[in-house]
Order: C-alpha cells, then structure tokens, then sequence
C-alpha cells in the first residue's frame, strides 16, 4: 500500500494560533476537483472552517480547475462540505462557542485508501507577544543544536 500523500499545508496556522486538537475529516468533492487534488492543485493558506447547521463547511479553499473537465468544472472557491462523525461535530462546536477558538484546516492529503482527506485542528489565536516568544524559544533551541553538535564533533 501506498503511504500518504500531502498535497496543501497551511503552515502559518502553527505560527498564528495555539494548536488544542486535531481532527481527521472527509471532504465531499465532485470527480474534476479529486482530480485536480492529484495533480497537486489545491491551497489551503487562506481557508477557514465554520460549522452551519450542524455540518461542518470549509471556506476560501482553492482547488484549480481540472484541465481537461471543461464543462463538468467547479468554482475553484466554493464552499465544501466536511465529513465527521456527530460526536466529533458535538465536541467542535463546543470548542468553538468559547471564546477565542476557531476552526483551521492544517493539511490537505490523499491516504493510504486513495481517499481525501483534511485535517482540521481547534485553534485559539495568538497575540504578537506569544509570537514572539515561540520565535524566540524556535531560536534558542536551533543554537543549543547547533552548539551541540560543534562540542561533539
């Protein structure tokens, strides 16, 4: 079996916002846009999640148009449908009724099923100065490897 494939990452997600849980979600997409996700042309950078009526919907993703879908195509921006079990939705949309948390999608990926897949992960804003600060520690870490690695050497 194949391993899983990524195809978008929002890595600015992990730097604006304290990552509380992740959850693993189907996406409902037509034939033209699972292809376009295998070619590799999706984009996640400026998407958000929200919950409506119980569903759970992801808004701002980009999915090119298939090349050779002509008139089978949709809108590359349209809002889709994620799929989660009820419980997982319950629990979300306690999360997010507290103040301060949000839904961010993380990464877009095929898994070893040939499926595709979302994470979407619980998130609570940062200010600048935690930015800062998870800056600062990234740093410090980066030269305690590195003077480590000169004193074993």
């Amino acid at each position: 079996m194949a391993e899983m494939k990524l195809i978008a990452q929002n890595k600015k997600a992990w730097h604006d916002f304290f990552i509380e849980e992740t959850y693993e979600a189907g996406m409902e997409l037509f034939g033209t846009e699972v292809k376009s996700i295998r070619g590799g042309k999706a984009s996640i950078k400026e998407s958000y999640a929200e919950i409506k009526n119980g569903e759970v919907f992801v808004t701002g993703m980009n999915i090119t148009p298939y090349d050779f879908g002509n008139r089978y195509n949709q809108d590359p921006l349209r809002v889709r449908k994620l799929l989660l079990h009820k419980r997982e939705i319950a629990k979300l949309l306690n999360f997010t009724t507290r103040e301060g948390y949000t839904l961010v999608p993380l990464k877009v990926y095929i898994n070893e099923r040939g499926l595709v897949k979302m994470s979407i992960a619980v998130a609570k804003g940062k200010k600048l100065y935690d930015k800062r600060a998870t800056l600062a520690k990234k740093d410090a870490d980066r030269h305690i490897q590195k003077t480590l690695k000169a004193y074993n050497q």
